[in-house]
This record gives structure tokens, C-alpha cells and sequence, in this order.
């Protein structure tokens, strides 16, 4: 279904129950043939050179996590990709080893559902959808989530074709516990590293309004727009907008 589809509804007995459940299908005609092979050709030859760019930085980080805490540099971890296929998803290591994930299966919970009461309001008056505080993570991993450094091993799962340099972000599998049918959409394509949620606010936007915004990207994928989006998250992972 294109971008011009008429919305559907989620309907219980008849009734229209909420017009914020009116959504668009995911259309993923675009991603076979030529197109995924193209898609998938950028994500290889860029994900290479920017391994060979970011190795000594990527050294570093992994020195100063050692250094940080006890435990190993990567956190590894069950993801769901497309189609909620599970893969192991990478990251340099932000958080004490062995931290309890009750804190954020709550806060996930939350933020799915809608609840603002763990969110808290930016100098702004802007709502903020993030935890107020989590004492798991490390005071390097503090700076690694603030400027997404934290992210550069999953470009080892891109070349794996776990994931893409663009795409909806992966969930972990509880997550998916508090997903309402329509937010099912957003994995009918490969994660991301980055995406239109990543620039477009990332803990300003709300869970279904990224829900939407990866649908779109879904239905109206292009190369052209990949490289928009990789251009647009160069100052957002600069300047650190929207990251904790």
C-alpha cells in the first residue's frame, strides 16, 4: 500500500475505539529486487570504511570502558530484526555488568503505553520521554549514550545484514509484550543504526509517533532519503541532540 492509502482503524465490536490507532500499513515492495540490492551494497561498502575510520576511536572507547567498571567492553544482546526475526545486537558497554533490567522493562512499558509520569520536561517546556535517573549506568557511559559513541559496534551487525545503516531501531523481545497490533509495522523492515526517530527528536517523540515516523520511511524508502538521513544524524551525534 503507497503512501497515498486510505488509514486504517483498529475496530473492537463495531466501534471505532480510538482515532489515534489510525494508521497506514507498512509497504516493504520496495525492499526486493534492485533496490534491496543497492540498499544492502551502501550498507556494506559504508559500514567497511567507517569501521577503518572509527577503529582507533573504537580502541579508546573500549579502554575507557574496561577502565570504567568491572565487567567486558560489549554488551551483547537479543534483538528482534525484521519480521521479529531474534539476532545479537552490539554495543560498547554504558551500564554496570550484570545490571537487573527491571528498570527499563518498566520504563518501556510506560513509554509504549503512553505514560508521561516517567518523563520529565526539558529547559523548554518540551516533554522528554526518558528515565529521570538510572543508576546502572557508568559515568563513561553516561558521555557514550549522550553522544550515541555506545552504537558503533552494531556497523559489525550491519555487515552481518542483521541490520541496515537506516531503519526503524531494534526491540528487545519484552518490549513487543506492550506493542498494540499497528506498532507490529514498524518491524516489517531491517533496523536501523540510524533513522527518522534518531533525527527527528529521538527522546523528544513520543513511542507512536516513532512508530509512525518508521512507517513512513517504510513506504517511501529511497536511497536518496537514506543518505538525507545519514547526513542529518553527522550533528545530531555531534552535538549529542536528543541522546541519553
Amino acid at each position: 500500500m503507497k503512501e497515498d492509502a486510505v488509514a486504517l482503524a483498529v475496530v473492537e465490536n463495531g466501534c471505532l475505539i480510538s482515532p489515534h490507532k489510525l494508521f497506514i500499513p507498512a509497504d516493504t515492495s520496495r525492499y526486493y529486487g534492485n533496490q534491496a540490492f543497492l540498499k544492502r551494497a551502501l550498507d556494506v561498502v559504508m559500514a567497511s570504511v567507517m569501521l577503518l575510520v572509527a577503529c582507533p576511536m573504537m580502541l579508546v572507547i573500549a579502554l575507557l570502558v574496561k577502565r570504567s567498571s568491572p565487567g567486558p567492553v560489549l554488551f551483547i544482546q537479543d534483538r528482534l530484526g525484521r519480521d521479529g526475526k531474534p539476532f545479537r545486537f552490539y554495543k560498547f558497554r554504558s551500564m554496570q555488568n550484570d545490571s537487573n533490567d527491571a528498570i527499563h522493562r518498566q520504563f518501556a512499558a510506560m513509554f509504549i503505553n503512553g505514560d508521561e509520569s516517567g518523563c520529565k520536561k526539558s529547559n523548554a517546556g518540551d516533554t522528554v520521554f526518558k528515565m529521570k535517573t538510572d543508576p546502572r549506568v557508568t559515568g563513561i557511559g553516561a558521555w557514550l549514550r549522550k553522544t550515541s559513541m555506545d552504537e558503533l559496534p552494531q556497523l559489525f551487525n550491519i555487515l552481518r545484514g542483521d541490520m541496515s545503516l537506516v531503519g526503524p531501531r531494534p526491540p528487545i523481545d519484552y518490549e513487543i509484550e506492550n506493542y498494540q497490533p499497528w506498532h507490529m509495522e514498524r518491524l516489517k523492515a531491517v533496523p536501523g543504526l540510524t533513522g527518522l526517530w534518531q533525527v527527528s527528536g529521538r527522546s523528544s517523540v513520543s513511542f507512536e509517533e516513532m512508530v509512525r515516523l518508521d512507517v513512513n520511511y517504510i513506504n517511501n524508502w529511497s536511497l536518496w532519503w537514506d543518505f538525507a538521513i545519514i547526513l542529518r544524524t553527522v550533528p545530531v551525534v555531534l552535538w549529542g541532540t536528543g541522546g541519553h
